[in-house]
């Protein structure tokens, strides 16, 4: 009877249609699960970040002490600030996953959701700086010196801007208040982006490999493919809590041992591995502000890929040469991010320049290679 009763009230029913009733295509691959993780993902910094957040004091004095001792002497902080720190790889990893599966089999032409994730993409890199710079260590400091000071360039409110970040000449006590403040929050923020995000896709329907619409084609979500999301995030969960017990510090620097000292510059500044592409495009353009103009770019490009794909077949499975050029643009951004972790020498400042033209040249030329198969098939 209890049963009975659940199944007539709406909340059963919406999510009985959303969740287990849910038209899926029958050819999606575990590559279809990072969207799953990425939530996952989503819980686990927020759940961390909470517990990390009620013993932290947002000052340039007391933040890396304070941190430091906590790990040593609060019981399972020192876990669960690991966890924070190699959760946001993780989240990055999946991200970025879920991005070049999207630009494979183009699900950026459902505009909405795609523009709504790209969106989420932005948040989520603006936590992960603010969340980098919060224990106040050497490479932090100078890290968000360099981020913040990229603000100079807006034309004629540059410098207030920067002032207003800082909230005084330097980074200093201020500064860590609002970036601790912002990254609390952004969260919470992604979180309802997400929530539009999955409302968005359950009104189109996921994409599939053959980029096929046919409802006939499909079957529903559970048990097929809740069991298969279950199995992927059993299987990365498991990894990733092998890298947090054995190897927490694998995916860091050195400098971030070091106390912040405003005097001493690092050797060579450099952001956690998952900007280092977009610090690579930064440093590879002579021009200051055309250095931010192209950062920008790295990321907003996303924002226009639905507008100019014009091919007649959805999936570039159909195209040879697009397969090509997909996979040339992996491993474009996989040197970029090797260059980003390099010193700013010859002759990595001349491979940086070089791959932040191909970088650029891929989303200006696939919807052009495209439609020329398409023409050549019809000929």
């Amino acid at each position: 009877m209890l049963s009975q009763y659940y199944k007539k009230t709406p909340l059963f029913k919406i999510m009985d249609s959303t969740l287990v009733q849910l038209p899926a295509p029958n050819n999606i691959s575990f590559l279809w699960n990072s969207g799953s993780l990425l939530f996952v993902c989503l819980a686990i910094q927020i759940i961390s970040g909470l517990l990390l957040a009620s013993s932290y004091s947002s000052s340039m004095e007391q933040s890396f002490n304070l941190v430091n001792i906590m790990m040593e002497t609060t019981d399972k902080y020192w876990f669960t600030r690991f966890i924070h720190a190699n959760g946001a790889s993780l989240f990055f990893i999946c991200m970025y996953t879920h991005i070049a599966r999207g630009l494979y089999y183009s699900s950026f032409l459902f505009i909405h959701t795609w523009n709504i994730g790209v969106t989420i993409l932005l948040l989520t890199m603006a936590a992960a700086f603010l969340g980098y710079v919060l224990p106040v260590n050497q490479m932090s400091f100078w890290g968000a010196s360099v981020i913040t000071n990229l603000f100079s360039e807006v034309p004629y409110i540059g410098p207030d801007i920067v002032r207003l970040i800082w909230g005084g000449v330097s980074v200093d006590s201020p500064t860590i208040m609002r970036f601790f403040t912002f990254h609390f929050l952004i969260p919470f923020l992604i979180l309802m982006m997400v929530i539009i995000h999955i409302t968005l896709l359950h009104q189109t329907g996921s994409s599939n490999p053959l980029g096929l619409t046919s409802k006939t084609e499909k079957i529903i979500f559970h048990p097929y493919f809740s069991l298969k999301d279950i199995a992927g995030m059993l299987f990365i969960l498991l990894l990733f809590f092998y890298l947090c017990l054995f190897h927490p510090l694998i995916l860091g620097d050195n400098e971030n041992f070091t106390l912040a000292n405003t005097a001493i510059t690092p050797h060579h500044i450099q952001p956690e591995w998952y900007f280092l592409f977009a610090y690579a495009i930064l440093r590879s353009i002579p021009n200051k502000l055309g250095g931010v103009i192209a950062l920008l770019l790295a990321v907003l490009i996303l924002y226009i890929t639905p507008f100019t794909y014009t091919a007649k077949f959805k999936s570039f499975m159909f195209y040879p040469g697009n397969k090509l050029m997909f996979w040339m643009w992996v491993w474009v951004t996989i040197l970029l991010t090797w260059v980003g972790a390099c010193p700013v020498e010859d002759p990595y400042v001349l491979t940086g320049q070089i791959l932040t033209i191909l970088y650029f040249t891929y989303f200006l030329t696939y919807p052009l290679a495209a439609t020329t198969q398409d023409n050549l098939m019809a000929i």
